[in-house]
């Protein structure tokens, strides 16, 4: 629908009080990873109130599904009871793509990752900090993901935790 703008999903995002975590590529480029991205995956708390903060913003996002079949996206009224009825939603809205991931692989989803998550800022003026995953989870994610793209990823994820660590 639009040019990629993750920082301005973000601060939609954050605008509504949705509680979220970072995941995924956007996730990994953040911890400092050299990967390259086209979409921003976030893991929502699914509470009810959460959900009803995240339908929204998703309004105001004027967020879509996704599917290889209609690059514009379908029309969809998300709504909580909607939202937590499924593991994946992935969506394009008027800043790019956005995939709602409840329930990342190998994860116990949002109160799982933000236990290791850091609030990390991505955008100044003015200033914007979310919670991001850790390298380690993102990791982990994509160890469970076991696709193509994810096991493509792993070394340089590795290698980038480990030069962080080191």
């Amino acid at each position: 629908m639009a040019d990629f703008d993750p920082v301005a999903v973000l601060r939609i995002l954050t605008a509504h009080r949705v509680d979220f975590v970072v995941v995924g590529g956007i996730a990994a480029r953040l911890r400092g990873a050299p990967l390259l991205t086209q979409d921003l995956d976030v893991t929502p708390a699914t509470d009810r109130q959460n959900l009803e903060r995240l339908a929204a913003a998703l309004e105001e996002l004027d967020a879509r599904l996704r599917t290889a079949t209609e690059p514009r996206g379908i029309v969809f009224p998300f709504d909580p009871a909607l939202l937590e009825s499924a593991t994946v939603w992935t969506l394009t809205t008027r800043l790019g793509d956005l995939d709602l991931v409840l329930s990342p692989a190998g994860t116990g989803g949002f109160r799982d990752l933000i236990a290791d998550a850091d609030e990390l800022v991505v955008a100044v003026k003015p200033n914007l900090a979310v919670n991001v995953a850790s390298l380690e989870d993102v990791i982990r994610s994509k160890e469970a993901a076991g696709r193509e793209k994810d096991r493509a990823a792993l070394p340089m994820l590795r290698q980038t935790l480990e030069e962080s660590s080191g």
